[in-house]
């Protein structure tokens, strides 16, 4: 650590900013061309960190409501931006919900102190970057001329991720094997309403060579989702379901696994605690993204290297990223040697 930190608090600010999507984005019940985001900063001592709150339309926050969220908060009121679990319990408990406004401190908080540290947070995790895995490409529903277009942009990928939970389901997938063999995961979005249909529709996935599905039914039709999860060849992964600690043990018995979202756990230090807890239950963990900067998406690749799967391809979707940061080489994901987060200013 260079110097003494000074006695003045931490000096928080925030600016909206809204990404422009390479393509037209259609999930099960909604498609968009655009996400509003809100970057964050944090200055404490001559370091800045760099956080973000990205907010597609179905999470409920908006850049007015991070916006005035964060300006209640005073973190002048901290001094020592190493006393991050005192800090974000205090962020956490300003009010509920503002889970992407929350998550927007804490990856700024975990960026500055990594960088008064001078490390980067996978190795103060005590984390192998050899051991990172490969990231999905996710395809939206569309024509299947534009899906094919899609498949081909994506060649070095090893594995696609493909939303359904439309009509159309079969042919997205048939439309992706006339051109491409790679391994597929397919997240339904909670599209699919009938237990014995959803089964039908994993036994054809799997001879398609599907590696899971994510959130296949709605999040409240747990007996049934334990039903196909009992009966599924392939591991049924909670999305929607999941969204912090708390749900963690919930989701035990029900699915195989846990899709970890920063933008929904409140950051880095809760998403750490909930790799953890699902290892202990044995539980299958995938880290996965909103459509966000290189910020959130380096923050959420120091946890890469202690899951099974990765969707971090948030920042690829987009055309006017303000930073630069984690890489994917050959597919996989690449974490780079700098401190805090990774990020740097394109």
């Amino acid at each position: 650590m260079k110097g003494k930190l000074p006695a003045h608090g931490l000096k928080l600010s925030f600016e909206p900013y809204n990404l422009k999507l390479k393509h037209v984005f259609t999930i099960a019940n909604s498609s968009r061309t655009t996400t509003p985001v809100v970057l964050t900063k944090l200055e404490c001592g001559g370091y800045t960190g760099l956080g973000e709150a990205s907010l597609p339309p179905y999470l409920g926050e908006s850049q007015q409501t991070v916006s005035e969220f964060l300006s209640r908060l005073n973190l002048e009121q901290f001094k020592d931006p190493f006393r991050m679990d005192e800090i974000l319990e205090y962020v956490d408990e300003a009010a509920p919900g503002n889970y992407a406004a929350k998550a927007s401190v804490d990856i700024a908080l975990h960026d500055l102190v990594g960088k008064i540290m001078g490390q980067p947070w996978y190795k103060i995790w005590g984390f192998s970057s050899e051991n990172t895995p490969n990231t999905s490409y996710t395809i939206g529903i569309d024509k299947s001329d534009v899906v094919k277009e899609k498949v081909n942009e994506a060649a070095e990928f090893k594995i696609l991720k493909i939303k359904l939970g439309r009509e159309n389901d079969k042919e997205m997938i048939e439309t992706i094997r006339s051109v491409s063999e790679v391994p597929l995961c397919v997240d339904v979005n909670q599209g699919w309403k009938d237990k014995k249909m959803a089964l039908d529709m994993v036994m054809w996935l799997k001879e398609k060579g599907i590696e899971f599905v994510e959130q296949p039914m709605p999040k409240d039709r747990t007996d049934d989702i334990a039903w196909l999860t009992e009966n599924s060849p392939i591991p049924i992964i909670a999305d929607e379901a999941v969204q912090r600690l708390c749900d963690v043990k919930q989701a035990v018995g029900i699915y195989t696994g846990i899709n970890i979202k920063l933008m929904k756990c409140t950051g880095m230090r809760e998403a750490h605690k909930m790799v953890n807890l699902a290892r202990t239950h044995k539980m299958k963990v995938m880290i996965g993204c909103m459509t966000e900067t290189s910020c959130a998406i380096s923050a959420a690749a120091q946890l890469s290297p202690k899951v099974d799967w990765a969707d971090l391809d948030g920042n690829l979707l987009i055309d006017n990223d303000p930073y630069t940061g984690v890489k994917i080489v050959d597919g996989k994901i690449t974490l780079q040697d700098m401190p805090g987060i990774g990020i740097s200013n394109s």
